[in-house]
């Protein structure tokens, strides 16, 4: 029974990897939050025309956690600036120091306690 139980979790598990895989050049790609204790609560991106809206508005990501992004329009700069934001202590946003990204390249943007980078 043990036996059945780990290996329908195990594809179970495989289902949801397949399903997060995927590029900024198909129009989605992976938040990771990879921090110890920070939430992550803001997610804006600029192509030089002024920051979006709050891609993750809403949805908190908790440490640990991964999102789904999705592009809401058909064209678009690949290179972008990005910016997170955290929940703060007093219940506001503390926003983190923008980076460029390429974003048709992502398929993951990994969020670290000091460091933010793609793949």
């Amino acid at each position: 029974m043990a036996k059945r139980i780990l290996s329908a979790f195990a594809i179970i598990f495989m289902f949801v990897i397949q399903a997060l895989a995927g590029t900024g050049a198909e129009g989605y790609f992976t938040i990771h939050n990879n921090t110890e204790q920070n939430i992550l609560i803001g997610f804006y991106t600029n192509d030089g025309s002024g920051w979006s809206s709050n891609w993750i508005d809403g949805s908190d990501v908790e440490p640990g956690q991964v999102l789904k992004a999705e592009f809401t329009a058909d064209t678009g700069n690949c290179a972008q600036t990005l910016q997170v934001g955290w929940l703060s202590s007093d219940g506001g946003e503390v926003l983190d120091d923008p980076i460029d990204i390429d974003i048709c390249d992502a398929s993951n943007v990994y969020l670290d306690d000091n460091e933010i980078y793609y793949d």
